[in-house]
């Protein structure tokens, strides 16, 4: 006979089922997972705003080239034009030249008679002041090409401007919820959620070869910037 002074047991997987769902996240935690919940007209706006920057440095591209009858002739030929290039560039620039290796292939199809071209290029970046000194240089040697100078800002001014767009992104976001808030005849106006995407692009500034005019890196195009913004709002 059982005793009545023990009471009957109660299994584990049982006392598990019986017990209350508890979480096991801190409120905080479930609030930030959730996110704040509007109790009125949710509003949700996507604005562009967009500005330049100074210009501070440009990134040059240069091809080089050389053609002779044979490969080899051609890739030594290349070789000399390369050396003479970079004497010319290298007190112009800021950090380094990048030359990848270069390319030989026969021109006009592939009839060796009619000679092999080599090629590469060169790329690298020079301050405002060097702007003009870099194209007259390059106009002036054989083989060398300029495919493109592109406007580049300073760190400190990218920065600066993407505060700017920010701030005249969330005022006009501001002042939209506000007057829809007003058609609504409704008072309270809250920022619920951001997503911000910024995205710096720069422009292609002059291209030339020749010597004879002058170029002023005060005309070349100047950098750009823009930044997105999702907004939501709660208008109540």
């Amino acid at each position: 006979m059982p005793s009545e002074l023990n009471p009957p047991l109660i299994s584990l997987a049982a006392a598990v089922l019986l017990a209350p769902a508890v979480s096991l996240l801190p409120h905080a935690a479930k609030a930030e997972i959730q996110g704040p919940v509007c109790r009125g007209t949710l509003l949700q706006l996507n604005l562009r705003e967009s500005g330049e920057s100074r210009t501070d440095r440009f990134r040059f591209n240069l091809r080089l080239e050389a053609e002779a009858s044979t490969s080899a002739a051609a890739l030594e030929q290349l070789s000399a034009r390369q050396s003479r290039l970079r004497d010319q560039l290298e007190p112009l620039v800021v950090g380094r030249l990048v030359i990848p290796a270069p390319n030989t292939f026969a021109m006009a199809g592939s009839q060796p008679s009619k000679g092999y071209r080599a090629s590469t290029t060169i790329t690298g970046t020079v301050g405002r002041s060097n702007y003009e000194p870099l194209i007259q240089r390059a106009g002036r040697l054989p083989g060398v090409r300029l495919q493109g100078m592109t406007s580049l800002p300073s760190a400190e001014g990218q920065d600066r401007i993407q505060d700017q767009l920010l701030e005249r992104a969330l005022e006009r976001g501001r002042r939209q919820a506000e007057r829809t808030a007003a058609a609504l005849r409704l008072r309270r106006v809250a920022l619920l959620r951001i997503d911000q995407r910024s995205h710096a692009s720069v422009r292609p500034a002059a291209m030339a070869v020749s010597a004879a005019p002058r170029f002023r890196p005060e005309e070349a195009p100047l950098p750009t910037a823009s930044l997105t913004l999702a907004l939501d709002y709660c208008l109540s």
